[in-house]
């Protein structure tokens, strides 16, 4: 198994951390860093291009099967969740997995006056009832790599009435994603879709649309972009485009050059491909008596394992710990001889 993805990148050390912060690709580099220039130079139409913030919002679009219409581009994923939350009337119920990650929790529960509640993972579909109105969960679990029953949550929550808001950031880039297939989904892009910081999707159903409030709403959510300077925007854009924030010129720069890399290699292929590269990982731990976490996952958990990030660090594999796990996660620019290398730290 040889990485994907060729010339576009050359890593210095064994890097089994995309679900951390991803590599950059050579073209992404040089379109950030040409921008950057164009705009030390006083580039005549100032510093960047909405061209290619629309061409970004296309190329994510194709990506997770949605009409360029329902993506929202912005800057992370707490601000879109935000959004949402903001958007639920008081009282209302929403369901969580025990143990997500902060940023599809906190905006919920800083509100003070919304029912949360609390389930394991494995009893998320069944946990939902005519009480929940929104369910929210992460596709790939940030601490432990285990993924959801997208069939069961989407079923359970059709049967009662609940919406659902799906975050894809540890699985965008290299599992399929059927966006329309849910209320809402945010992905952070500096990760599996190898964006800079600083570029986020969010996608909404035309019906979830109209229940949600675009609260940080500035010029560049109107429907006709360059007549809403001054004074209050005349007409929302009627598009996911009125849920946009001000774009990151230099983040989607590059951005558009990353998810053209995704789309010509395919994400079926980078499934593949990550997923071979942790069952191999997976096998490996087993030979030497680890345990890691159950799952066909690309990210590879190894509970009570997390203590050795630092030895693996200096042998030059980079890896996270995270709740007391051990985490690697595989990526394009990943091969078997990076498995094989971690695999050999850990036995020493």
């Amino acid at each position: 198994m040889d990485p994907l993805g060729g010339a576009e990148f050359a890593p210095k050390y064994t890097y089994l951390n995309t679900s951390a912060c991803a590599l950059l690709p050579r073209r992404t580099i040089e379109a950030v860093t040409l921008l950057t220039e164009e705009t030390a130079d006083g580039r005549p139409d100032g510093a960047g291009s909405f061209e290619i913030v629309a061409e970004a919002r296309a190329t994510y679009a194709r990506l997770v099967g949605v009409d360029p219409e329902r993506v929202a581009v912005g800057s992370s994923v707490s601000v879109h969740v935000g959004m949402i939350a903001q958007s639920m009337p008081t009282g209302s119920e929403i369901l969580f997995p025990e143990g997500d990650f902060s940023s599809v929790i906190t905006p919920f529960t800083v509100r003070g006056d919304l029912k949360t509640r609390f389930v394991p993972l494995e009893r998320l579909a069944e946990s939902i009832n005519p009480e929940t109105a929104l369910v929210a969960f992460s596709s790939v679990q940030s601490a432990d790599g285990r993924t959801a029953d997208f069939a069961a949550v989407r079923a359970a929550a059709a049967a009662h009435g609940a919406r659902t808001l799906l975050d894809a950031t540890q699985s965008a880039g290299w599992l399929p994603l059927r966006a329309g297939e849910w209320d809402y989904t945010v992905a952070g892009g500096y990760k599996f879709l190898l964006c800079p910081r600083g570029s986020s999707f969010l996608t909404v159903t035309e019906e979830a649309q109209d229940s949600l409030v675009p609260i940080h709403a500035g010029w560049v959510a109107g429907e006709d972009l360059w007549v809403n300077s001054y004074g209050p925007v005349r007409d929302l854009a009627r598009s996911a485009r009125r849920f946009d924030e001000p774009p990151a010129f230099l983040s989607y720069h590059g951005a558009a050059r990353s998810l053209a890399l995704l789309e010509e290699i395919g994400i079926e292929r980078i499934e593949a491909h990550n997923k071979a590269l942790a069952a191999r990982f997976r096998a490996g731990l087993d030979e030497l008596g680890h345990a890691p976490v159950p799952d066909v996952s690309g990210v590879v958990a190894v509970p009570g394992l997390g203590d050795r990030q630092t030895a693996l660090r200096e042998a030059g594999v980079l890896v996270s710990a995270r709740a007391g796990n051990l985490r690697a996660s595989f990526h394009l620019y990943n091969g078997a001889a990076d498995v094989d290398r971690a695999l050999d730290v850990l036995a020493g």
